[in-house]
């Protein structure tokens, strides 16, 4: 097997023994890997050779990119693990249709910084957007902060190019906003975590960079007076929020602990604070006035100012230059960091807007009658209603894990939600993929994967439950 992979890819790009070391577990050391090799291929050709003796010899072909997911979508064992690394190619930026055609090996923030130069941005971020590539990102239809205004990683995708689990190459490279021809394929293999196949290129939709934001701390009373406030500031911008992400006072508070640059967000503590960002790209709202003034900070200010005087809203702090902006994302994008824990029990549910609050009422309740003292640290994208509901278990007993994992989807499941909103299934929703997804939806899932990869090599193991 490596002297047929090495004869596809160079001996220098198949890795084995120590040398695989890095692919051997996740960013959370919860989900660990043993390949037989880590193969790098340069180019889609090389993809399709690599698939192709894996479903010859019926041997595991687990696509990698950055390895910053959640979910042990890359683990296992006796693998052919495919890094995406050495694919790495931005090969156009058009400005006048608003697309970049990229390799699936490319960095999201490399993507960024590209249509940064054309005075466009490329809206998916997340943590981890220094590290994770596009590839990754489509394959778990990841989400990220600005979905309130953008959409997923599905709906920033307008073609893609993948390697089947046979080794044939899908050209979908569309550049077109419609085509009604037949099947959405692209949109089936988004999303599908390398179990449909491995993508290695895409074409992406771009938007107008704006020209000036506005980004504050904002303290509020309830969740609930949240959802008002999102929706007035909706109201008063034209829908021009980017980002409304929720943080409670045990976040903050484990975030000061942890990091010895943080700084608390407002001069008293509250328990409901919320990071708001909106943008601009009209050029009049974005000019300084004669007093040095943005137009469209200075309304954003009055809005705020105004919810002040009516008690919707307890305190804020806008950012009144980059660095105070970026010190307000630092603290949500340190969510990561801040959630890890020896008995960390994540979740990653998503519900209806306005039931986000009944969602935390209960399940704070329902987590101390299953196991007292646990300690519950949320941080939520909420101007979408999807809530990472991480626990630090206190028990001991190993069932205890499961009963709150079983307690969080059935409130999920009542409320109208989803138990996985962004991060996948991979390994670690299997068993929530058997308790609650539609059976007969499963049965379909489990058809199409039959009918494209009858030797069930492209990721076995992962979103299917058995």
């Amino acid at each position: 097997m490596i002297e047929e992979l090495n004869a596809i890819v160079g001996k220098d790009h198949v890795l084995s023994g120590d040398d695989v070391e890095r692919w051997k577990g996740d960013w959370l050391g919860q989900y660990f890997a043993d390949p037989i090799a880590v193969v790098r291929p340069a180019s889609t050709q090389e993809v399709s050779a690599i698939v192709k003796l894996g479903n010859a010899t019926k041997t595991p072909i687990v696509p990698v990119s950055g390895n910053t997911g959640l979910a042990g979508g890359v683990s296992g064992k006796g693998q052919i693990m495919v890094s995406m690394e050495r694919m790495n190619t931005i090969h156009e930026v058009r400005k006048a249709s608003r697309i970049a055609i990229v390799d699936a090996g490319v960095v999201i923030s490399d993507i960024h910084a590209a249509a940064d130069e054309h005075g466009l941005v490329f809206p998916l971020t997340f943590g981890a957007r220094e590290t994770a590539l596009i590839g990754g990102s489509m394959s778990t239809n990841a989400g990220g902060s600005n979905v309130v205004r953008y959409g997923n990683t599905r709906d920033l995708v307008l073609g893609l190019e993948a390697v089947l689990p046979t080794g044939e190459i899908v050209d979908l490279m569309s550049e077109l906003r419609k085509d009604n021809s037949g099947y959405n394929l692209k949109h089936l293999i988004v999303g599908a975590e390398g179990t449909l196949g491995l993508i290695t290129k895409a074409v992406l939709k771009l938007s107008p960079k704006p020209l000036a934001y506005a980004t504050a701390m904002v303290a509020v009373p309830s969740i609930a007076d949240s959802l008002e406030l999102l929706n007035k500031l909706q109201d008063a911008t034209g829908g021009a929020v980017e980002a409304f992400e929720y943080m409670p006072r045990v976040y903050i508070e484990h975030h000061l602990s942890v990091d010895d640059t943080a700084r608390e967000p407002f001069d008293a503590p509250h328990d409901v604070n919320i990071m708001v960002e909106i943008g601009t790209t009209v050029a009049e709202d974005a000019a300084p006035d004669a007093l040095g003034e943005i137009p469209f900070v200075a309304k954003f200010e009055n809005i705020l100012a105004n919810l002040f005087e009516t008690g919707e809203v307890l305190d804020a702090v806008v950012a009144q230059n980059e660095a105070q902006r970026k010190a307000m994302w630092s603290r949500r994008e340190a969510a990561g960091v801040i959630i890890n824990h020896p008995q960390l029990v994540n979740h990653d549910i998503a519900v209806p807007l306005e039931k986000v609050a009944t969602f935390l009422e209960i399940m704070g309740k329902r987590l101390q009658e299953i196991d007292p003292g646990a300690t519950e640290m949320v941080v939520s994208h909420l101007g979408d209603g999807n809530i990472h509901y991480a626990v630090w278990g206190k028990s001991q007993d190993p069932d205890t894990p499961d009963a709150i994992t079983e307690a969080v989807e059935e409130l999920t499941k009542q409320l109208g939600g989803s138990f996985s909103a962004e991060h996948g299934i991979g390994v670690g929703k299997l068993k929530s993929m058997k308790r609650r997804k539609d059976p007969v939806a499963i049965a379909a899932m489990k058809a199409i994967k039959a009918a494209l990869d009858p030797n069930n090599i492209m990721n076995p193991g992962k979103v299917l439950p058995e």
